[in-house]
């Protein structure tokens, strides 16, 4: 692809229930981008187990390249029967970007989509098929760098019925909320967390539907490359410092020994600040050429459980704080869409512990931790072991 897929989505649950019955799966590399929304019929367990299935079926039989139509048949053949109505029911909308920036959009029930670009509501030219008595609307279109996608469960558009609004947030007025409040320089999530706050509002904080707001938005690659820990072998350290330094993006440098080797190879001054801004993270440094300097384990420790959090706040306020932790997960989110991590699995020289490596297997559990966090996110990470 030309661009980098940017996406987040969020729910809030019926009102009184613990599960949402609608459910969004993803899975983004860089052949091709894949997301599904589907909503179950009802709410509650139910839905939610068929929400599930259907996020879960179509997005991984869509990896594997099996047409809409298999799919579908498979959704209608496997899910289970509703004994109160005797249905087996869960809408969805499939969105699906290839190399070549061609979506496919696929909707079966749902909302429609809202496609912006340049602050306006593009039309969609839609055809349909029918599987198994299932009539779904298919699209194709090319994408552009800044086009949005926005597409809901319909807890978005019966948003405010019967205590705001008569008949509830119609399509029309989501999409004139859209154009009136989105703008370029917005993330994915930003859009996510604006429309599904404006439905909570709406609904005054007691949703009557399972709310769901997914959005996709195409932006530029932006790399990075993390290094952390020594390398078994040292005489690769000058070698790694190289390929670092000739990494066009953000430069991370995580742990005490492994800063020094950076500063070390580059032949320049190592410099900590004594800044404490959390008593629990250890203070960050400063390398000329690198872009953030902290320590290591307890700092990565301290992000990890930063980035998860970024899953289910709407208030990002955490990542702004001056420690390591929240300056390290803000890069990560915001500045990177690639990520290199470079692991050295050399036991620390500045320890001479016995328990060393019950501590080498910490960190690399954390590096490994890491990297999947950040692929939950939507990241396209590597992970390179020295």
């Amino acid at each position: 692809m030309d661009f980098f897929i940017d996406f987040a989505s969020s729910s809030l649950n019926k009102h009184g229930e613990e599960l949402c019955g609608d459910k969004v799966e993803f899975y983004n590399d860089e052949e091709m981008f894949i997301a599904v929304l589907s909503d179950g019929l009802g709410s509650g367990v139910k839905a939610n187990i068929l929400a599930t299935l259907t996020s879960k079926i179509a997005i991984t039989m869509l990896k594997e390249g099996v047409k809409i139509e298999e799919v579908v048949d498979t959704i209608v053949k496997t899910l289970p029967v509703c004994s109160e109505r005797n249905l087996a029911y869960s809408t969805f909308t499939i969105v699906k970007i290839a190399k070549d920036n061609i979506a496919y959009i696929a909707e079966f029930d749902n909302p429609s989509i809202f496609f912006l670009s340049d602050r306006e509501i593009k039309k969609i030219e839609w055809s349909t098929i029918d599987i198994d008595g299932r009539k779904v609307k298919e699209s194709q279109f090319k994408v552009h760098e800044k086009d949005t996608l926005v597409f809901v469960s319909d807890g978005v558009i019966h948003a405010g019925v019967g205590t705001i609004l008569n008949l509830g947030w119609q399509w029309e007025n989501v999409d004139e909320y859209l154009k009136k409040n989105i703008n370029k320089s917005m993330s994915a999530k930003q859009v996510t967390d604006l429309l599904l706050g404006a439905c909570d509002q709406l609904y005054m904080q007691k949703p009557g539907d399972d709310t769901t707001v997914a959005t996709i938005k195409a932006i530029r690659r932006k790399n990075a490359v993390l290094f952390s820990g020594p390398p078994i072998d040292s005489a690769i350290d000058s070698k790694i410092v190289d390929t670092i330094m000739k990494t066009h993006g953000k430069k991370i440098v995580c742990g005490g020994t492994t800063a020094n080797i950076v500063a070390r190879e580059l032949g320049v001054e190592l410099k900590t600040s004594f800044d404490i801004f959390d008593k629990n993270i250890p203070p960050i440094g400063y390398i000329k050429g690198i872009d953030l300097v902290t320590e290591g384990v307890l700092t990565i420790k301290e992000t990890l459980k930063n980035l998860k959090r970024i899953k289910y706040e709407t208030n990002l306020n955490f990542l702004y704080k001056e420690d390591g932790a929240s300056k390290l997960a803000r890069m990560l989110y915001e500045d990177c869409t690639h990520i290199t991590l470079i692991v050295g699995r050399a036991i620390n020289p500045a320890h001479q512990n016995p328990d060393f490596p019950n501590e080498l297997s910490i960190k690399l559990y954390l590096m490994n931790a890491l990297k999947k966090e950040l692929i939950a996110l939507g990241k396209i990470v590597d992970i390179k072991f020295y």
